[in-house]
């Protein structure tokens, strides 16, 4: 009589091994350097694939199983939300002007980030490369789809989100995350999971989702705090794998060092610059606020950023060029964006408003050798003329700079009261830089940056012609519905009306 014999149970290594690397072969009628020509143009040498590691050891059937799990407990409490009036919980309208930038400039980006790991998943050579973007490709498009459902709930009753898919692509503050996007998608895949896990992961989402998603709990918004705390589980796996896949590089050949290097250099600016959107956020966006862009910095950018690059000194990297600029720069670049967005406020999809009183004394204490001394007198004087019934408006087109494609509204190091400017000339054409930063970046690939899709020269061209009305329609704004002042808006009116009625 046969004894049934029980089968040893594979520990997570184990199963991982079968599930990843053991789904790999080696092909017999085509050579690797025709299936896999990707791997080798950017001039990255890897002499050994199979010394990737994944420290998650993640299998795809554990992922499913994770991940619908969150799904399961998302769409509970988005639910709840849509049921009980959720959108009437938040502090005032004012924050909502927060979460429209958030739709309309982040979630198009997890989209795009979906697509290059789905890319460079089939373009990498490594079996644990090609699955774990796989599952980085699949965590994206989740996380483009659980913000834009929970933000929708919104669109019932507000303004300014209804028409968020094609302003990504049409309006002007939008070309900033989405010429991100295209540049690292424009780039090979080393220098693409070198720009997403590291500028985008590591540099942005620390900065993005830790203190966006705190603020958002307390100004109300719990359906944003969900999708928060649903994604971060999955950025910290993100990060993870941005960093092992450096590490990766500088380990298999000496010769790679200064290629990544000058891709940290360029990804840590692009990141950066990005970053001021987040700046402007939370310190102006959030009618409350739990810490200003230069306490967010302090922790997510010098502390956490210092201690990785003491982790790669060892490889022999550096800290990224311009990392004193960005210090400096946290006493500045949030107010100098918030500036440059109120006075074009009239293109935008959202509402801007003065600094109030109690506003400017908050910003006062959270920048004291900065604040007082040279934001708060414009921002006294832009309060004067509205008062006189002149209210200031910029009715001239923004000069964007021809790499980050921000306003170039930002100053010389070390002088904040100089405008920094910087231009190019090529081949008979002037490009003009916000920065250092952006036009060395500029130089470094010239041919790449002189075909940037630039929204304030297409303004002239069809099918808009220079008609600024025609182009608000192109773009899917409402003049005056889902932009200008804050005061005297219908979000406001439409609030302020609900909310008497639930205490009525």
């Amino acid at each position: 009589m046969d004894m049934p014999v029980k089968t040893p149970k594979l520990g997570i290594k184990e199963r991982y091994a079968l599930l990843t690397r053991d789904l790999g072969w080696e092909p017999s009628y085509q050579p690797k350097d025709k299936i896999f020509p990707y791997t080798k143009y950017e001039g990255i040498k890897i002499h050994d694939w199979d010394k990737w590691e994944d420290p998650f050891r993640l299998t795809m059937d554990a992922y499913w199983k994770y991940q619908a799990e969150k799904e399961r407990k998302f769409y509970a409490i988005v639910d709840a939300h849509a049921q009980n009036n959720g959108h009437l919980n938040i502090t005032d309208a004012r924050y909502l002007t927060a979460l429209k930038l958030f739709l309309q400039a982040i979630s198009p980006g997890e989209y795009a980030a979906h697509k290059g790991f789905a890319r460079i998943g089939r373009e990498f050579e490594g079996v644990g490369t090609q699955v774990a973007c796989q599952m980085q490709s699949l965590d994206e498009i989740r996380h483009a789809q659980t913000q834009i459902h929970a933000i929708s709930n919104y669109n019932k009753y507000y303004d300014g989100f209804h028409a968020f898919a094609q302003q990504r692509d049409r309006m002007w503050y939008n070309t900033v995350p989405r010429s991100f996007f295209d540049d690292a998608m424009a780039g090979g895949p080393f220098e693409f999971i070198t720009a997403i896990g590291f500028a985008f992961e590591y540099v942005l989402t620390n900065l993005l989702f830790v203190p966006f998603m705190s603020g958002a709990a307390y100004n109300g918004d719990m359906a944003t705090v969900t999708f928060g705390f649903s994604a971060q589980s999955d950025e910290a796996r993100h990060m993870t794998l941005g960093l092992e896949c450096i590490k990766f590089m500088l380990e298999q050949d000496p010769d790679n060092l200064p290629i990544v290097q000058k891709w940290l250099d360029k990804w840590f600016w692009r990141g950066l610059r990005i970053l001021t959107l987040v700046g402007a956020m939370m310190d102006y966006m959030l009618p409350k606020r739990v810490m200003s862009w230069k306490e967010a910095w302090q922790i997510y950018g010098v502390e956490n950023g210092s201690a990785l690059f003491r982790d790669l000194a060892r490889y022999g990297v550096r800290v990224p060029k311009g990392w004193d600029i960005a210090n400096e720069s946290a006493d500045h670049a949030s107010h100098q964006l918030m500036l440059g967005l109120y006075q074009w406020s009239f293109g935008t999809a959202f509402h801007s408003w003065i600094p109030s009183e109690e506003d400017m004394e908050w910003l006062s204490a959270k920048y004291p050798d900065t604040f007082d001394r040279y934001y708060r007198p414009r921002w006294e004087h832009i309060r004067k003329m509205a008062e006189a019934g002149t209210p200031y408006a910029n009715v001239g087109l923004a000069q964007l700079c021809n790499v980050c494609q921000l306003p170039a509204v930002f100053t010389e190091p070390g002088d904040p009261t100089r405008h920094c400017h910087r231009q190019v000339e090529l081949e008979g054409e002037t490009y003009h830089f916000c920065s250092d930063g952006c036009m060395d970046i500029f130089n470094d690939e010239p041919e790449k940056y002189v075909q940037s899709w630039l929204p304030m020269p297409h303004l002239f061209q069809a099918p808009n012609f220079g008609d600024v009305g025609q182009w608000m329609a192109w773009v899917g704004l409402v003049p005056g519905q889902d932009n200008g002042d804050y005061h005297g808006s219908r979000d406001q009116a439409s609030f302020e009306a609900w909310k008497r009625q639930t205490s009525a």
